[in-house]
């Protein structure tokens, strides 16, 4: 077993700054692991296994150069099958839609590529997201890393068992109803459904799930879970609900109480 499949995304992209760890050798050990066991899983259900290791052979020389790098440069990262990834179609896991491919990277994917994340595959989902389980017709059953018998949840149930499994350090959610925090729960990870506005979403090309759905991580620890927010914060011009940068690190935040908590209830979401 490699020491790199289950190490922090934080631990792995400062060993890779430090020059203690080559992209190359972490793209490496990442592709072996879903040989390994993504046919059992069927967490990844498209992949780009060639470009990633020119991209991280590209990194790795970037940074024997002395070149600045970014916040997550060098970690290989999955894009859930319901969000748009340039090179691969935007099926929404429905089949009516295999052939649908998208112009360009989402925003958060985007943000992500700038801060050195490499992008390897596509995570699956359930067919619009619309079930707590990872299950369609296009692409199949995703299984719990912990118990293959049962589900890792959804609808970001991919993403969820590509982590927990030791794939990837990063890959990206969305979340409407839960469908980042259950497969967090299920597999034992962090999930993060962010404040909504706070991550941009778009540019759109289907349906979403308007003022309920945000984008947000899916990670093996709270510290990786806010350094992906440091990299996807902000505003942007496709998304007219996107707030504003809040002006803080979160990584540099975890480190203090709160001052003072106000939670709010909502029995109808303003649905009523």
């Amino acid at each position: 077993m490699s020491e790199l499949w289950f190490k922090p995304a934080y631990e792995l992209a400062a060993a890779i700054r430090a020059r203690q760890l080559s992209p190359l050798e972490l793209m490496e050990a990442c592709l072996q692991r879903i040989e390994q066991v993504n046919p059992l899983l069927n967490a990844f259900i498209a992949m780009r296994p060639e470009e990633a290791l020119a991209e991280a052979r590209a990194t790795a020389e970037r940074i024997a150069r002395g070149e600045e790098v970014g916040l997550l440069t060098g970690l290989p990262f999955g894009v859930k099958e319901l969000e748009d990834a340039e090179g691969f179609p935007s099926t929404h896991a429905s089949v009516p839609f295999k052939d649908n491919w998208p112009q360009r990277d989402s925003v958060q994917v985007e943000r992500l590529k700038k801060a050195g994340a490499i992008l390897l595959g596509k995570t699956n989902a359930p067919e619009f997201g619309y079930t707590a389980f990872t299950k369609n017709l296009l692409f199949g059953v995703t299984r719990n890393p912990w118990n293959p018998e049962r589900t890792p949840g959804g609808s970001s149930g991919g993403t969820s068992a590509a982590i927990a499994s030791g794939m990837v350090p990063l890959a990206t959610g969305s979340d409407g109803g839960g469908s980042i925090r259950i497969p967090a729960c299920y597999t034992g990870c962090f999930g993060l459904k962010p404040t909504y506005g706070r991550v941009p979403r778009g540019p759109f090309q289907m349906l979403n799930w308007s003022d309920t759905s945000c984008y947000g991580p899916i990670t093996r620890t709270v510290r990786d879970g806010a350094m992906y927010m440091d990299a996807v914060v902000g505003h942007h011009p496709a998304d007219p609900d996107s707030l504003p940068h809040p002006g803080i690190s979160y990584v540099e935040t975890l480190e203090q109480l709160p001052s003072r908590l106000r939670i709010a209830w909502s029995p109808t979401l303003g649905y009523a």
